[in-house]
C-alpha cells in the first residue's frame, strides 16, 4: 500500500493545477484521472468550443467584408479541416498538461477513485484495483451535463460535448437552455451556416449577465437568423433518420420546430457520486454541492474540495484558483479565497465579459455607486476594425472612486476585463486608472475613458 502526502482527484484545470502548486510546496503528490488530461475544459468544454467559435467568426468575416473593401467570393467550409485543427488544439494543450504534471514528479494513475475512509483511497481501472494512504486530498472532480427526462442524450439530442464532434454543420439546430454554453455554440453554428432556435425557459437568454449588455447580444443573434423563444417550455421530442423535431409550449400555444439535432444545454451537475464521500461524513449544500470553508476545506478537514464540485459559478479559473488555495493552506499557507476580482466572461458575438459589483447588485448591498459608460463607437480602434458594437462600463464606490466592477460587451471584452480585474484586485480607483497612460489606438483606452467620465472630466464624449 502506497502512501502519499497529497492525492488530488481530477485532472482538470482545477486538479492539475492544485497538483503543480502543491509539488511546488514540497508535497508528494499524486494525481488520479478517469478520462483525460485537461478535463472536460481542454478536451470537450473551453478550449474546442473557442476553436470553433474562432473558426466561425474567420469564416464569418470572409463572407461580409465587403464594407471594408475585401471582397471574397465563393467562400467555403471544409468541416474536416476544422475538425483536425479543433482537435489539434486538443492534442497540444493535453500533452502541455501531462508534461507540466510529470515535469512536476507528480504520479499520474488513470481510474476511478472510492474513499474507503478519510485517509485511504482505492483506485478502480477496470479489473486493476490499488490502494493507497493520504494524508490530504483535493477533489476537482468537476461536473457533467444536466439530462432532462424528455431529452434523453442520442445521436440526434446532443450535449455540448456532442455539439462538438458533429460530422456535418446541421442545417439547423434548435438550443434548449439560453445560458452561455448554449448560447455560445448556438452563435457558433449561426455563423457556420446553421438555422438556429434557441429556446429559453426564463424571461431572457444569458441570465447574470446585465440586460444592458445581452441587449446587444440579442441584436447580433437577429442579424444572424437566430430565432429566440423565451418564456418557453421545451416539452418533448421525436426522432426520424435525419433529425427530429421539438416540441414546446410558449404563450400557451404549443409549437413544433424542425431540426437536423437538438443541442441540450440546461445546466451541469457536479460529480460527487459515486465516490463514497456520504460514508465519509462529508457536508453536502445545495444541489449536490460539497460545503466548504475559505480555504477550500470540506467538513472532514484533510479533504478540500474546488471548482464546479462546490458553490460559486462554474468556471475553469475560478476552479485553478481554488486549486491554488487548497495546495497552499495544506502546506499551511494562509491562502484563503475572495471572489470579488474573478472574471466571468461569454464568447458571444460580440464577447460579454463582467468582474466585480454590476449597478444593481451594489445597490442591494447597500453600496452607493458611480457608473460611466463609454461607447466602442467612440474608440479609433473599433472603427478600425469594424466593430463599433458595445460599450465599457465602470462601477465605482461613489464616496471614494474605488472600482468594484465592470461590464464589458464587445469585440475583445474577454482580454478587456483582465485590467480591471487587476485594478479592483490592488484597490485602484477610478483615478489611477484614468492617470495610468494607455497606448493608442487600442481598445483599451476605453477604460481609461469610462474611468475619465467617472472623474467628471471625459475627453471624447460629451459630459453629460
Amino acid at each position: 500500500m502506497k502512501h502519499i502526502d497529497t492525492l488530488v482527484i481530477g485532472a482538470g484545470p482545477g486538479g492539475y493545477v492544485a497538483a503543480i502548486r502543491a509539488a511546488q510546496m514540497g508535497q508528494n503528490v499524486m494525481i488520479v484521472e478517469r478520462e483525460y488530461l485537461g478535463g472536460v475544459c481542454s478536451n470537450v468544454g473551453c478550449i474546442p468550443s473557442k476553436a470553433l467559435i474562432s473558426v466561425g467568426h474567420r469564416f464569418e468575416q470572409a463572407k461580409h467584408s465587403d464594407a471594408m473593401g475585401v471582397v471574397v467570393q465563393d467562400v467555403k467550409l471544409d468541416w474536416t479541416k476544422v475538425q483536425e485543427f479543433k482537435n489539434g488544439i486538443v492534442s497540444k494543450l493535453v500533452g502541455g498538461v501531462e508534461s507540466l504534471l510529470k515535469g512536476n514528479n507528480i504520479d499520474i494513475v488513470k481510474g476511478v477513485a472510492y474513499f474507503v475512509d478519510a485517509n485511504t483511497v482505492r483506485i478502480i481501472d477496470g479489473d486493476n484495483e490499488q490502494t493507497y494512504t493520504f494524508n490530504n486530498a483535493i477533489l476537482a472532480t468537476g461536473s457533467r451535463p444536466v439530462e432532462i427526462p424528455a431529452f434523453k442524450f442520442t445521436n440526434r439530442v446532443i450535449s455540448s460535448t456532442g455539439a462538438l464532434s458533429l460530422s456535418e454543420v446541421p442545417e439547423k439546430l434548435v438550443v434548449i437552455g439560453g445560458g452561455y454554453i448554449g448560447t455560445e455554440l448556438g452563435s457558433a453554428y449561426a455563423k457556420l451556416g446553421s438555422q438556429v432556435t434557441i429556446i429559453e425557459g426564463g424571461n431572457d437568454i444569458l441570465a447574470g449577465f446585465e440586460k444592458q449588455m445581452t441587449q446587444v447580444v440579442k441584436k447580433g443573434l437577429k442579424k444572424k437568423g437566430v430565432v429566440v423563444v423565451v418564456d418557453a417550455l421545451a416539452k418533448g421530442v421525436e426522432e426520424h433518420d435525419n433529425g427530429v423535431v421539438v416540441t414546446y409550449e410558449a404563450g400557451g400555444e404549443e409549437q413544433t420546430v424542425e431540426a437536423n439535432y437538438v443541442l441540450v444545454t440546461v445546466g451541469r451537475r457536479p460529480n460527487t457520486d459515486g465516490m463514497g464521500l456520504e460514508a465519509l461524513g462529508i457536508e453536502f449544500a445545495e444541489r449536490d454541492l460539497l460545503q466548504v470553508d475559505k480555504q477550500c476545506r470540506t467538513s472532514v478537514t484533510n479533504i478540500y474540495a474546488i471548482g464546479d464540485i462546490v458553490s460559486g459559478p462554474q468556471l475553469a479559473h475560478k476552479a485553478s484558483y481554488e486549486g491554488k488555495v487548497a495546495a497552499e493552506a495544506i502546506a499551511g499557507k494562509k491562502s484563503s479565497v475572495d471572489y470579488l476580482a474573478i472574471p466571468a466572461v461569454c464568447f458571444t458575438d460580440p464577447e460579454l465579459a463582467t468582474v466585480g459589483y454590476n449597478e444593481e447588485q451594489a445597490k442591494a448591498e447597500g453600496i452607493e455607486v458611480t457608473t460611466a459608460r463609454f461607447p466602442f463607437a467612440a474608440n479609433g480602434r473599433a472603427l478600425a476594425l469594424h466593430a463599433t458594437e458595445g460599450f465599457v462600463k465602470l462601477v465605482a464606490r461613489k464616496e471614494d472612486g474605488l472600482l468594484i466592477g465592470a461590464q464589458i460587451v464587445g469585440n475583445g471584452a474577454s482580454t478587456m476585463i483582465a485590467e480591471i480585474a487587476l485594478a479592483i484586485e490592488a484597490g485602484m480607483t477610478a483615478e489611477d486608472i484614468a492617470l495610468t497612460i494607455h497606448a493608442h489606438p487600442t481598445l483599451g483606452e476605453m477604460t481609461m475613458e469610462a474611468a475619465e467620465i467617472i472623474m467628471g472630466r471625459p475627453i471624447h464624449v460629451m459630459k453629460a
